[in-house]
């Protein structure tokens, strides 16, 4: 690459990247890049126009939940949470708690560099989990079915540490994440309704808010059917997300004459 400085431009300057990332670069990089330094390290962000592929119809749909005790839960039987990340939270919003009751000037700073910090690594866990479920997906000829989480903080009841939890893990960044490798690779996408898909048996249909044993068992009061809570819904969304499509496809088949 080359950079304009102060002194002129420095031509043949060398970088590092992956190999997927070199391959993007030299097939889809449109217009300048940035150069930018974070935290003492220098990088390069290049914009690309990546094509969309050609979306295949899919055989069925994978339904992914998202909650706050797993993060995702597909109803392949994917689940993206782990007590490892639930620690990860806590310890990062004790470590807050105690940086603001100090207030000192290199409280303040050390808050902004935690906070870059883990920015970037609830993004890179869900790049590590919508890359999972796309691949997935694509590999089994598949669609995507997401719940519409439009205006949740607003809609649901929680407990404090539920509503802390709900407000520290970026859900909005992970559906985009999901969305956009979906369009990459040809995944159909659809965003469905959730409401009720904890409470709905998915065998048999029977709507019951007692269903709902505890947070993460669901007891079917009509069939018996015991399941994981979270993938019980899951495979609701799918169900929903299969008739969305259907319903989708239908209304685009021209009218007989």
């Amino acid at each position: 690459m080359s950079v304009w400085t102060v002194d002129g431009r420095m031509k043949s300057l060398r970088f590092a990247c992956s190999a997927g990332a070199l391959k993007t670069l030299q097939e889809h990089r449109r217009g300048e890049s940035d150069l930018v330094r974070r935290d003492g390290v220098f990088y390069l962000i290049a914009t690309c126009e990546v094509p969309e592929a050609e979306r295949h119809e899919p055989g069925r749909f994978i339904g992914v939940d998202l909650g706050i005790a797993a993060i995702a839960t597909a109803s392949t039987g994917y689940q993206a949470a782990g007590r490892g990340l639930n620690r990860h939270r806590r310890r990062q919003l004790e470590l807050r708690r105690k940086l603001q009751k100090k207030g000192t000037k290199s409280a303040k700073r050390l808050l902004k560099k935690r906070s870059r910090r883990e920015k970037r690594h609830a993004a890179n866990q869900n790049h590590i989990i919508a890359k999972t479920i796309v691949t997935e997906a694509e590999r089994t000829s598949s669609g995507i079915s997401l719940e519409n989480l439009t205006g949740i903080r607003q809609r649901v009841r929680l407990r404090k540490p539920q509503r802390v939890a709900l407000n520290s893990w970026a859900f909005a960044q992970l559906t985009d994440f999901i969305a956009y490798k979906a369009k990459r690779a040809g995944v159909p996408v659809v965003f469905v309704d959730p409401a009720y898909t904890s409470q709905q048996c998915s065998e048999c249909g029977h709507l019951d808010a007692k269903n709902r044993v505890s947070q993460s068992v669901f007891l079917c009061r009509n069939c018996g059917v015991v399941a994981h809570a979270d993938r019980n819904a899951s495979r609701n969304i799918a169900r929903k997300g299969e008739a969305v499509w259907t319903a989708g496809r239908e209304s685009r088949v021209p009218a007989t004459p």
